[in-house]
C-alpha cells in the first residue's frame, strides 16, 4: 500500500475546488449578443465590453463583479463581453477570469473580427474604444453607453437611476 502525504490530498482538494468555481465562458456571434441586448426583461442589464490586453478594462472588472454579486441575477444582471480573439479563450481569457475571481457576472467572448459591422448597432455613440459599457433598463426604456473606465463609485452612481 502506498501512503501519500496529507499535503498532497489538500493540494488536490484545492485544485478541484478551483476548477469547480471557474465559470463556463460561451463564445458567441453578434446576432446572439443582439438578442441578449434586446431582451433584457425586468432586470437592469449592464454589458461591459473589455479585453485582457486593455489595462483600463482590467482595472474596472472587479467593480462589475461586485455589482453582480451585490444584486444577484434578479434586479441587475452583469455581462462581461470579451473582445479577445476566440483562439485566446483557454490561454488568456479563462485564466484571467479565474485569477480575478469572476463568479457572479456572466462572461461571453464575442467572436467577430469585423468590428465596424456591429459596433454602431450596439451603440451609435461608441467609437470602438475600450472599455465600453451599456446600461439598459428596457422596462423604463432607458439605455446609456459609456466609453470610459469606471471607478466603483462612478459605476454605482450611473447605475442608480436605472434601478429606481
Amino acid at each position: 500500500m502506498v501512503l501519500y502525504p496529507k499535503w498532497l490530498f489538500i493540494l488536490l482538494f484545492i485544485l478541484i475546488g478551483e476548477v469547480s468555481y471557474s465559470q463556463q465562458i460561451r463564445i458567441i456571434k453578434y446576432p446572439e449578443l443582439q438578442k441578449i441586448l434586446d431582451q433584457a426583461g425586468d432586470s437592469v442589464l449592464i454589458v461591459n465590453f473589455w479585453a485582457t490586453w486593455c489595462a483600463p478594462c482590467v482595472a474596472e472588472i472587479p467593480h462589475f463583479e461586485k455589482i453582480a454579486a451585490q444584486y444577484g441575477s434578479g434586479q441587475v444582471k452583469v455581462i462581461l463581453v470579451s473582445l479577445d480573439a476566440a483562439s485566446q479563450l483557454k490561454k488568456k481569457v479563462e485564466p484571467f477570469i479565474v485569477r480575478k475571481g469572476i463568479k457572479s457576472a456572466e462572461v461571453l467572448l464575442l467572436d467577430e473580427t469585423d468590428y465596424n459591422a456591429w459596433i454602431d448597432k450596439v451603440s451609435p455613440e461608441w467609437s470602438g474604444a475600450l472599455p465600453f459599457t451599456l446600461i439598459i433598463n428596457t422596462k423604463n426604456k432607458m439605455k446609456r453607453g459609456f466609453e470610459k473606465p469606471f471607478t466603483e463609485a462612478e459605476l454605482t452612481a450611473e447605475l442608480k437611476p436605472f434601478i429606481q
